[in-house]
Parts: structure tokens; C-alpha cells; sequence
């Protein structure tokens, strides 16, 4: 008999394609979502065995009910956004430190393995080639801090409970799905939008600012193996592609794409906002074989091709 999963957050854009691809695998999920970034949308056209609870992660009642005869636990659920932290710090670290609290206590008493999507905002600015995980954290934003501190939670929870946890550090994602018209929306997603309505994206900063942009598919693929493996304690690994383009360089090619240039309009450089993102993913290799099959090419063309369909 298939086994059960839960995964919290998972009408959002991460969580959402994860659902997809466990029920493709015939597994049975339960997700819980609060839904107000998440999109019940999202989660209409997928079929099999899903149940759907409306809650949020930060009340215990609702975590204990999705937890019911589960295996494991991605906890997928966050309030995101740098941008987002620094005009609402509370409301950060309820939803990213409140809630992960909350999820391991009763995943610890469920005795169910968990998978949580930690950030690569952990990391900071720091001096080195590649962010590895062995670096000490340096937080520059209330949602890196509010991340990290479940992370710590993560740590804990495996050493006095014996809890199997897996942090999976995300360095920004992106594909169909994501929210393209938000102030705090990713900068594939913004662009591609730009692109197909043929107006000026807005580049904050100066777009030099380099990051590791990752394809949602590798992400959730990588994320099911951290699942799958039988590693014990707290693992924290990065899932990423260890590739880097700037902002400017990734405009260039999604209009190469699209077919069409566009002038970007430049704002200034927002708080909190690291310079450079880059992922050494050796660490990911070696635990779970994470092997990334779709590549920020491909991921790009696909993500592209989906927000152009949206728009006819």
C-alpha cells in the first residue's frame, strides 16, 4: 500500500509541483495550506489519491489533524520574500520559525521524517566562490533570520528526539506557476510577464547581483530524494544548479527567447538583498545522488512558454 505524505504549503508554487510529482509516482498526500499565497488553482487539475486541508501551520490542531498516518513531512509552507520580511517582520517569523516549530513538534511525536525548505538567504554575503554548507550562517534579511531559526529548530529537534530531518536549501526557483505580478514576485516570473506583455521590467539595483536561478522540476525532484534517503539526524544540503548568471545576463536571454528587447527600468537596490548566490551541490550528490535532469536552459524556455500560454 502506497504511503502517505504531507506537504505543508503545498497549493504554492514549490509545494504544488511537489503534489504533482508524488501523485504522478502514485503516492497519497494530504496538504495544508492556509492559502493566502497559495492557490487552490494550483492544485485543481491534479489527480489521485489528495486531500486537502485548509489551516495554517502555526495552529497545532490543524498540523495534528494533516499529520494523520503520514510517513514524512515536507514542510514547504513560508511566508517568502525579502522585501516582504522587512515590512512585516512578525508575520515572517510566525509563518517561517513559528510554524517549522510547530510542524516538528507533532512530526516528532508522529514519528515522521521530515524534509524542510530551508533558504540559501542563510548564507549572506560572503567571501567565497560557492556557498557550501559548511559555512557559518550569516543572515542579512528577517526572512533569512526567521528561515534559519527553523533550520536551528531542524538541528535541535534531530538531536534530542531523534527526528530524521533533511534542510533543503533552495536558491531561487523558478518555473510555471510562480506569481509574476507581486511586489515581492521572483524575477524570472516578473520578467517573463514583462516580456509577453511588452513592457519595461524593473531591474532593483544595478542587475550585476548574481544568482544560482534554479528549475522548479530539479527542485522538487531533489527535494523527493532527501525524502527517499535513509540518512538520520539533520542533513542540510543546498539544491541548486552550481551555475551562476546576473540579473542583466538572465533579462538577455529570456528575451532572446521571447524574441523581443526590452529596456529595463532601474530602481534602487533593496534591503536585505544579497549580491551574489552561487551553490557548491557536491554535498547533495554524495547523500541522495541529486542530479539535476532539466538545467536552467530548458527551465527557462519551459517557464517561458508557460506564462506566454497564460496570457492568450
Amino acid at each position: 500500500m502506497s504511503a502517505r505524505y504531507l506537504v505543508t504549503g503545498g497549493a504554492g508554487f514549490i509545494g504544488s509541483h511537489l503534489c504533482e510529482l508524488l501523485l504522478q509516482q502514485g503516492r497519497k498526500v494530504t496538504v495544508l495550506d492556509n492559502f493566502v499565497t497559495g492557490k487552490r488553482q494550483s492544485l485543481a487539475s491534479l489527480s489521485g489519491d489528495l486531500v486537502v486541508i485548509e489551516g495554517s501551520v502555526q495552529d497545532p490542531q490543524a498540523v495534528r489533524q494533516a499529520m494523520a498516518s503520514v510517513r514524512g513531512v515536507f514542510h514547504m509552507a513560508a511566508l517568502p520574500s525579502v522585501a516582504r520580511s522587512i515590512e512585516q517582520p512578525l508575520d515572517s517569523h510566525h509563518a517561517n520559525a513559528t510554524g517549522t516549530l510547530t510542524v516538528l513538534e507533532l512530526a516528532a511525536k508522529a514519528g515522521a521524517r521530515v524534509v524542510y525548505a530551508g533558504s540559501s538567504s542563510a548564507y549572506g554575503n560572503q567571501p567565497v566562490a560557492q556557498k557550501h554548507e559548511a559555512l557559518r550562517e550569516d543572515p542579512l534579511s528577517p526572512y533569512a533570520a526567521a528561515k534559519l531559526a527553523g533550520e536551528l529548530y531542524c538541528r535541535a529537534f534531530a538531536r534530542v528526539h531523534a527526528l530524521p530531518v533533511v534542510v533543503t536549501r533552495f536558491f531561487n526557483v523558478f518555473g510555471p506557476r510562480q506569481t509574476p505580478d507581486s511586489p515581492y514576485s521572483g524575477v524570472v516570473a516578473a520578467f517573463c510577464l514583462a516580456l509577453v506583455r511588452g513592457t519595461r521590467p524593473r531591474i532593483d539595483g544595478d542587475g550585476g547581483q548574481s544568482r544560482d536561478f534554479t528549475y522548479v522540476e530539479d527542485v522538487v525532484t531533489g527535494v523527493l530524494a532527501a525524502m527517499d534517503a535513509g540518512t538520520s539526524g539533520c542533513e542540510i544540503v543546498n539544491l541548486a544548479y552550481g551555475q551562476s548568471h546576473t540579473v542583466l545576463q538572465l533579462l538577455d536571454l529570456l528575451s532572446g527567447i521571447a524574441g523581443r528587447k526590452v529596456e529595463p527600468v532601474f530602481a534602487p537596490p533593496r534591503l536585505g538583498d544579497v549580491r551574489s548566490s552561487l551553490a557548491d551541490i557536491s554535498r547533495g550528490k554524495t547523500l541522495f545522488g541529486f542530479a539535476p535532469r532539466i538545467g536552467f536552459a530548458a527551465g527557462l524556455q519551459r517557464t517561458f512558454q508557460w506564462y506566454r500560454s497564460q496570457q492568450t
